[in-house]
């Protein structure tokens, strides 16, 4: 039986929930973007009548008033996003148990088993009438027989459409398009297909099988695979616990870094969360990962992995430290940092303790974390700081709080996906 997919992509999301939440910003050009001040001065989404004055998501703030002076540029409220997100995600579980989310704003229906092909189009529809009505926003919908086309489809037509890619049409509709619209198809992919003379979705799909597995290996072979609509992956179910791949935590600082003692003090509060937020998930970590970037945007990760598993934001810190003093010169200041926990596993897990395990936490240390976690729970999240946190770290650090407000993220896997 034929599958029969719905990808629903809510339309400049951040930008719609600012509009709904203050309809005064419907008539004028708005954009959600962040703080200029601290240094995170970037468009996040825009609305319309922004985007028709050639504003771009992910550009800076100054570029965008640039085209358009009387942007109205707002901050972003993530509390908001995350509850239509949900509600939203409930009201696709009515229809189906399959129901995946890509992000906040993004999900896949799996509806073969309620709708034929006639009705996929009526049933498309009517999940945007019903977002409209219920939610007060709007969304594109695309219907396919797989995942990748379904994605496609709902990126083919904006604001408020629904457009159905089937076996028999989706030659004329998805060959056409830049192979960069393939989902995955990043910029490094793009580049080496261009170098081929490849730069259409449809001379990707005619290439020989075993000429893009052999040029850009297993990806190449999947972008292959979506391009001649094989695409067979599974959407995933409602219930689908998402497992935690790494937990990490970034920020652009307040000033330049220019000195070790500097970028010590970020990597303290960077590590506190990281290190927090996996005992939280009742995780350690086997990897520590750092990011770096310099104020010419040039950017390098690397990563140790460590003797033993940890949760503790001591080691986490220590091995972040020594992995940016053997890598970097010095010859430019760092404008951002991150520091990524990862190969995690619960942390209940058991293990072999190594004589030349420096790291293993005795039960002293884990109570102490206990109890800090506890007081930050019950009284907030700066009730206890580390020394160096006291000691001049916060001018460094966005608003002060040490790199609570920084950028958390969880990376999650879902049917092998990364989110």
């Amino acid at each position: 039986m034929e599958r029969k997919i719905l990808h629903v992509d809510q339309n400049c999301f951040f930008a719609s929930v600012e509009m709904k939440n203050h309809p005064e910003l419907r008539g004028v050009p708005m954009a959600v973007g962040g703080d200029q001040d601290q240094r995170h001065g970037i468009i996040l989404a825009k609305n319309p009548l922004a985007g028709a004055c050639g504003i771009k998501t992910a550009e800076t703030i100054w570029q965008a008033k640039q085209k358009c002076p009387d942007l109205v540029v707002v901050p972003g409220h993530y509390d908001q996003y995350t509850y239509y997100s949900r509600k939203a995600f409930e009201m696709f579980c009515q229809y189906t148990d399959r129901v995946e989310s890509f992000g906040l704003d993004e999900c896949w229906l799996d509806v073969t088993d309620i709708c034929g092909s006639a009705s996929l189009p009526v049933l498309a529809d009517e999940i945007r009438s019903r977002i409209k009505k219920e939610l007060g926003l709007t969304c594109s919908v695309g219907a396919s027989f797989n995942k990748s086309f379904a994605k496609l489809g709902s990126d083919y037509k904006k604001p408020d459409a629904t457009t159905l890619i089937l076996q028999d049409n989706f030659k004329n509709i998805v060959w056409p398009l830049p192979v960069g619209d393939l989902l995955y198809a990043g910029r490094s992919t793009q580049k080496r297909l261009s170098r081929i003379n490849i730069h259409t979705i449809g001379q990707l799909a005619a290439l020989p099988h075993e000429y893009i597995r052999s040029y850009l290996g297993k990806n190449g072979e999947g972008l292959w695979i979506c391009a001649n609509g094989l695409d067979a992956s599974p959407v995933g179910l409602c219930s689908d616990q998402r497992e935690i791949k790494s937990v990490g935590n970034s920020t652009t600082t307040a000033r330049d870094m220019t000195c070790n003692e500097d970028v010590w003090k970020t990597i303290v509060a960077l590590s506190d969360q990281v290190a927090t937020r996996l005992r939280k998930y009742k995780l350690v970590c086997n990897t520590v990962q750092i990011h770096v970037r310099d104020t010419e945007l040039h950017t390098y990760e690397r990563q140790q992995h460590l003797l033993a598993p940890t949760d503790a934001a001591g080691e986490i810190s220590r091995v972040a430290m020594d992995l940016f003093q053997r890598s970097y010169d010095w010859t430019k200041s760092v404008r951002s940092f991150g520091v990524r926990a990862a190969q995690v596993n619960p942390a209940e897990a058991r293990r072999q303790i190594s004589l030349f395990d420096s790291s293993y936490q005795t039960d002293e240390k884990k109570a102490v974390d206990t109890v800090v976690d506890a007081l930050r729970i019950r009284f907030g999240k700066d009730i206890v700081r580390k020394g160096i946190q006291l000691a001049g770290g916060d001018e460094l650090l966005p608003q002060g709080q040490m790199g609570w407000n920084a950028g958390g993220f969880a990376s999650l896997k879902t049917g092998g996906r990364e989110e």
